[in-house]
């Protein structure tokens, strides 16, 4: 089939991979988390592969864990994300770099810079995934007692975001002349100063890093719960999401493009990318081989811990793993959607608590497809061309293996169906995304205002 309508592809990078055990397999980088050569040679694939952007999920504190396992976890420690792309955007082109920072554990202005600062370095290619924080771990490591609640993280990153903008809208464009003969660095009528004072933040301005390339980095967000598509509706130009079939996919990617009417936004404003764990056989049978194979390296203790994220007020010391599982919780502080879809896909399946760990120790939660190089071109082109994903954010189980499987046997069947791209359209990732770059809010504010009083 051929489409004028394109895959976006973003590479979802983990340290050894995204198994919860990757880092026992003989294929891992067993150090990958403080590797930098690993990054550079997974980021060359992935642009050799024509991504639209890797990508790296990050948090203020270490991810969970219980004291009995988390000792056997091999991704406990693992480079800044900002820090890595800025290094990794020296040694590649044109694949854009998404980092995640948290609006409840860092602050506008400090974040603002930081991103504006990698766009320049990697030429247009950053962009930023807005999250909250579902990790309770981090509120320690900040003065906290306790991790604030859902609800009001959501209301703290709206505001967050909408100050981030007004500081990256601190200078237009083209304010810096820097004319050496009159002595003249910017153009002063081209500088904005935010003042802004709301219900969490006041932040005076201007940034001290000039407009970014992009105007903004790429906002993406990974919310799925009710105020996290709403947040995602107003302000995020690509989600990264977690379904586990077409229907509940179909019905997310219609709910929330639904949505952006009310805000003045079109569906071609935003980007769904639902998570893909592909394991990738020459046969079915060598496929369901390798993933019979990393489930054997799940150590007892973790899988105990993988349940008991989800299961924290449920005592599970009489239950044995063939038992069927429990009801899971109905609410959480951390990820609400997350939770959903893991009762969801309990109940759904009526799992025994073994059938369950084996199902998140894969992707937590994201879809896992399995099978030839043409079978998972064609899971994921049924979920494209039917209303349930505009690409996809490929999650490899181990890397560098796993990507490397993806980009030489996978990419260049979507490509041959007229699917996914032959070489990029743009520079920037905004380009590349198909995403407009947005107006200068404050300079369009001062103009409007000019034009009342005149």
């Amino acid at each position: 089939m051929s489409t004028s309508r394109k895959f976006r592809l973003g590479a979802f990078i983990q340290a050894t991979g995204h198994h919860v055990s990757a880092w026992r397999h003989p294929d891992a980088q067993t150090d990958a988390g403080l590797n930098f050569q690993h990054y550079k040679a997974i980021t060359q694939t992935a642009e050799r592969g024509l991504f639209d952007a890797v990508f790296l999920a990050d948090s203020p504190g270490i991810w969970g864990g219980t004291p009995e396992s988390q000792f056997r976890n091999g991704k406990i420690v693992h480079f800044e994300p900002v820090t890595l792309f800025s290094a990794l955007s020296a040694v590649t082109e044109q694949i854009g770099f998404i980092s995640t920072a948290s609006t409840t554990y860092e602050e506008p202005y400090t974040l603002a810079r930081k991103f504006a600062s990698l766009d320049y370095l990697s030429n247009g290619r950053s962009g930023w995934n807005v999250v909250t924080t579902g990790n309770e771990n981090a509120a320690g490591n900040f003065g906290l007692e306790h991790h604030p609640d859902h609800s009001q993280r959501y209301e703290r990153a709206e505001e967050f975001v909408e100050v981030v903008k007004g500081l990256w809208d601190s200078w237009e464009d083209d304010a810096f002349i820097r004319d050496r003969e009159a002595g003249i660095y910017f153009d002063s009528e081209k500088l904005h100063i935010l003042n802004h004072k709301g219900t969490h933040f006041s932040v005076k301005g201007p940034l001290n890093v000039a407009r970014p390339i992009q105007g903004y980095p790429v906002i993406v967000q990974a919310g799925a719960s009710e105020a996290g598509r709403d947040l995602a509706a107003r302000t995020a130009e690509v989600i990264f999401t977690a379904n586990q079939t077409l229907q509940d996919a179909q019905a997310f990617y219609a709910d929330v493009k639904g949505r952006l009417a009310q805000y003045g936004r079109s569906p071609d404003d935003l980007k769904i990318m639902p998570g893909a764990f592909p394991i990738i056989g020459r046969t079915e049978a060598e496929a369901q081989e390798k993933y019979e194979f990393l489930q054997s390296l799940i150590h007892p203790d973790v899988a105990w811990d993988i349940l008991k994220r989800y299961y924290k007020d449920t005592d599970l010391t009489n239950y044995a793993l063939d038992d069927p599982a429990p009801t899971l919780p109905s609410d959480t502080n951390n990820n609400k959607s997350r939770l959903k879809l893991v009762n969801d896909l309990a109940t759904r399946g009526q799992l025994t608590l073994r059938q369950l760990y084996l199902s998140l120790s894969t992707a937590r939660g994201h879809r896992t497809i399995l099978g030839t190089p043409e079978r998972i071109a064609d899971q994921l082109e049924e979920w494209f061309i039917n209303g349930a994903a505009d690409g996809f954010n490929i999650m490899p189980p181990i890397l560098p293996t796993g990507l490397e499987e993806f980009v030489n046997l996978v990419v260049p069947l979507l490509q041959k169906r007229g699917l996914f791209r032959t070489a990029y359209e743009g520079r920037t990732l905004r380009e590349n995304l198909g995403l407009r770059r947005p107006e200068n809010r404050l300079a369009a504010k001062r103009k409007e205002s000019r034009l009342v009083v005149a």
